[in-house]
Protein backbone atom coordinates (compact mmCIF):
# COMPACT_ATOMS: atom_id res chain seq x y z
CA UNK A 1 0.00 0.00 0.00
CA UNK A 2 1.62 3.29 -1.07
CA UNK A 3 2.03 6.18 1.32
CA UNK A 4 -0.37 9.06 1.02
CA UNK A 5 0.85 12.64 0.61
CA UNK A 6 0.10 13.64 4.21
CA UNK A 7 1.90 10.54 5.47
CA UNK A 8 4.98 11.41 3.42
CA UNK A 9 4.87 14.94 4.82
CA UNK A 10 4.68 13.62 8.39
CA UNK A 11 7.56 11.21 7.87
CA UNK A 12 9.66 13.93 6.21
CA UNK A 13 8.88 16.27 9.12
CA UNK A 14 10.03 13.68 11.66
CA UNK A 15 13.14 12.72 9.68
CA UNK A 16 14.15 16.39 9.39
CA UNK A 17 13.93 16.79 13.17
CA UNK A 18 15.70 13.47 13.73
CA UNK A 19 18.57 14.63 11.51
CA UNK A 20 18.88 17.92 13.41
CA UNK A 21 18.91 16.04 16.72
CA UNK A 22 21.53 13.53 15.62
CA UNK A 23 23.76 16.34 14.35
CA UNK A 24 23.38 17.97 17.77
CA UNK A 25 24.28 14.65 19.41
CA UNK A 26 27.41 14.28 17.29
CA UNK A 27 28.50 17.83 18.07
CA UNK A 28 27.80 17.42 21.79
CA UNK A 29 29.65 14.09 21.97
CA UNK A 30 32.57 15.48 19.99
CA UNK A 31 32.85 18.43 22.36
CA UNK A 32 32.52 16.12 25.35
CA UNK A 33 35.48 14.10 24.09
CA UNK A 34 37.47 17.11 22.84
CA UNK A 35 37.37 18.88 26.22
CA UNK A 36 37.78 15.55 28.07
CA UNK A 37 34.95 16.26 30.49
CA UNK A 38 35.40 14.17 33.66
CA UNK A 39 38.34 12.40 32.01
CA UNK A 40 35.95 10.52 29.70
CA UNK A 41 38.13 10.69 26.58
CA UNK A 42 41.21 9.68 28.55
CA UNK A 43 39.45 6.60 29.90
CA UNK A 44 37.96 5.63 26.52
CA UNK A 45 41.17 6.00 24.53
CA UNK A 46 43.20 4.14 27.18
CA UNK A 47 40.85 1.16 26.96
CA UNK A 48 41.49 -1.80 24.64
CA UNK A 49 37.77 -1.68 23.69
CA UNK A 50 37.76 1.98 22.64
CA UNK A 51 35.83 1.36 19.41
CA UNK A 52 33.01 -0.38 21.27
CA UNK A 53 32.82 2.39 23.87
CA UNK A 54 32.79 5.11 21.20
CA UNK A 55 30.03 3.34 19.27
CA UNK A 56 27.96 2.97 22.44
CA UNK A 57 28.51 6.61 23.42
CA UNK A 58 27.64 8.01 19.99
CA UNK A 59 24.64 5.68 19.57
CA UNK A 60 23.26 6.70 22.95
CA UNK A 61 23.60 10.36 22.02
CA UNK A 62 21.99 9.76 18.60
CA UNK A 63 18.97 8.17 20.24
CA UNK A 64 18.69 10.74 23.02
CA UNK A 65 19.16 13.91 20.98
CA UNK A 66 17.19 12.58 17.98
CA UNK A 67 14.24 11.66 20.19
CA UNK A 68 14.29 15.03 21.93
CA UNK A 69 14.39 16.89 18.61
CA UNK A 70 11.46 14.88 17.23
CA UNK A 71 9.46 15.41 20.43
CA UNK A 72 10.08 19.16 20.33
CA UNK A 73 9.00 19.25 16.68
CA UNK A 74 5.76 17.42 17.45
CA UNK A 75 5.02 19.57 20.49
CA UNK A 76 5.50 22.74 18.44
CA UNK A 77 2.79 21.66 16.01
CA UNK A 78 0.10 22.68 18.49
CA UNK A 79 1.33 26.24 19.01
CA UNK A 80 -0.94 29.05 18.00
CA UNK A 81 0.62 31.58 15.68
CA UNK A 82 -0.27 35.27 15.53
Amino acid sequence: MPMLAHQRDAVAFLLKHLLCGTIGGVVFTGLLLWFDIAGLATMIFASPDKVLFLIMLFFGMFVTFGSIAMAVGVMQLGEERD
